[in-house]
């Protein structure tokens, strides 16, 4: 007997599985909200020097606001004020001619900038002035939260395979919510970032666990749907950010306002249940009894359960060494687990940087910041709902490749687009969200359902991990667009394109049983 045909026999799609479902489902709403965070809380609003230093007391204090800016500030070759320089002496000349003198010394902005606070009424960028040359430090905001997400991944992917999947999330639920509140009083940048470092390394342990163990607990038959909800809840999330950030201006409740969807999913986790496909491999065949039990009770088969005796369940699972304590060096210890960890990891990398590249790129388009997220997120639904129509059809490696080609298409075609045609740029940024949307929800199954039991946390976080090195590049390689207008472009398209290649290595897995053990990986 296997473990598929008992959760079959006690009906693998009941409502024991809804249940742990729904919890899971909300258990990721709050989590894209801190991923997406960034790009309101450092966000960078229009701004100039600040042109106090200038008052000389006379000619200058009785101009108006706009006429102090015209003599203090210098216009750039778009005919926008700068924003790094300043005139070190006003030029009451431009007063007449708006033409900038050439010989008119300027320097670095002297006491600090002025901000545009219409659209956002404070962020982490005009709270610690990380402007111009600190430019790279509002970056690294986003990239060190991904370097903790990266830590993370790695981190809890392991501990869930030996300590389970149940305890590791309820210590995340906290440790989220402790550091997300903490980090919106943060009282200076080093404090932020350190802060945002560890609601990465935490929140992304909430990310693959949950999407580990609520494909443990259904049947072949629900798993892709499972694996298209569970994708769901990120997009709803996502959409629904768009609407608390529209509302919350200020950066310290946007982020406190975010981190209190989890309190919710803290006070559910009494009722969610240990994987029973961990505990039996894990040698641990009484919980799973139990658990099992309580999933028939729910699903009205404990007719069928009482066939099965604890005996039965130690039999499912035969291991290579029973007890044994598997690591990240049986990803990579034998052929066929070598080729997988290597295809699925670059996979994720690829993915990963494209997608969240896309996402964080939200301003210069036709909408503004808020409707752009929202456009951005609104579409992950579609895209996603029409993988459930199709991913039995045509494959899961076969959904990867097609979604993430139609990414590096979308890249390049905006590319050679004018830049005035900011309407068509738009349109085709958000078909290409879509559909690397869809390229992420299918990744998450597709790996889930490559890797066994006694490794699928482990992989889990291993493919996370290279998953969150491509999202923590994403910002940097926006920056490119100094050297080259269109070079973050071309760069994302090649990316995409050798995750095409890196998916096309790997096996299919549309309605096979998930494997339990490596020898079940050696033996395909």
């Amino acid at each position: 007997m296997t473990f598929e045909s008992i959760l079959q026999g006690i009906n693998g799609f009941g409502r024991f599985q809804k249940m742990i479902l729904a919890m899971l489902f909300f258990s990721r709403l709050g989590i894209p909200c801190h991923f997406m965070l960034n790009n309101f809380i450092a966000d960078v609003p229009s701004h100039h020097c600040d042109f106090s230093s200038l008052d000389d007391g006379g000619v200058f204090r009785n101009l108006s606001m706009e006429e102090k800016l015209v003599v203090s500030i210098p216009v750039q070759e778009d005919g926008t004020p700068s924003s790094c320089r300043m005139f070190a002496e006003p030029q009451y000349h431009l007063l007449q001619n708006s033409s900038n003198s050439p010989d008119a010394r300027t320097v670095p902005c002297q006491t600090g900038w002025v901000y545009d606070n219409t659209t956002l009424r404070s962020t982490v960028t005009s709270q610690w002035d990380l402007v111009c040359e600190r430019r790279g430090k509002n970056k690294a905001t986003a990239t060190i939260f991904f370097i903790g997400a990266m830590f993370g991944a790695i981190t809890f992917g392991s501990l869930s395979d030996r300590f389970g999947r149940r305890r590791m999330i309820l210590l995340c639920y906290v440790s989220t919510i402790l550091v997300g509140f903490a980090s919106a009083f943060s009282t200076s940048y080093v404090m932020f970032v350190v802060l945002r470092f560890f609601t990465g390394f935490y929140s992304t342990g909430i990310f693959i666990i949950a999407a580990v163990l609520s494909v443990e607990w259904v049947d072949i038959e629900h798993r892709k749907l499972v694996g298209v909800i569970h994708s769901l809840s990120w997009s709803v999330g996502s959409t629904v950010f768009a609407g608390i950030a529209y509302l919350v201006t200020d950066w310290r409740w946007l982020t406190i306002s975010v981190t209190s969807l989890l309190i919710l999913v803290f006070v559910m986790w009494r009722w969610l249940p240990e994987s029973a496909r961990w505990l039996i491999v894990n040698g641990k065949h009484e919980q799973a009894h139990m658990y099992l039990k309580r999933c028939a009770k729910m699903n009205q088969a404990e007719d069928f359960f009482d066939t099965i005796k604890t005996e039965t369940l130690s039999a499912i699972v035969v291991t290579e060494k029973r007890d044994r304590i598997y690591s990240l060096f049986d990803l990579i210890r034998t052929p066929k687990m070598r080729r997988l960890a290597f295809g699925s990891g670059l996979m994720w990398f690829c993915v990963s940087a494209s997608y969240f590249a896309i996402s964080f790129h939200i301003t210069g388009f036709w909408l503004d910041i808020y409707f752009t997220q929202f456009a951005y997120s609104l579409v992950e639904i579609p895209a996603k709902i029409s993988l459930y129509f199709f991913l039995d059809k045509i494959g899961r490696r076969t959904a990867v490749v097609g979604t993430q080609l139609m990414v590096a298409i979308c890249l390049g075609i905006n590319i050679f687009l004018p830049k005035d045609m900011s309407l068509v740029i738009t349109v085709i940024a958000v078909i290409g969200k879509g559909f690397s949307s869809a390229t992420f929800a299918t990744i998450m199954l597709y790996t889930s359902e490559l890797l066994p039991t006694v490794l699928r946390q482990t992989g889990t976080g291993y493919n996370n991990c290279l998953g969150r090195i491509g999202t923590a590049a994403a910002p940097f390689i926006l920056l490119l667009d100094e050297v080259w207008k269109d070079l973050p472009q071309a760069v994302l398209c090649s990316v995409a394109l050798l995750g095409v290649i890196a998916t096309s290595i790997l096996p299919e897995t549309s309605n096979k049983c998930m494997p339990e053990t490596i020898d079940d990986i050696e033996q395909q």
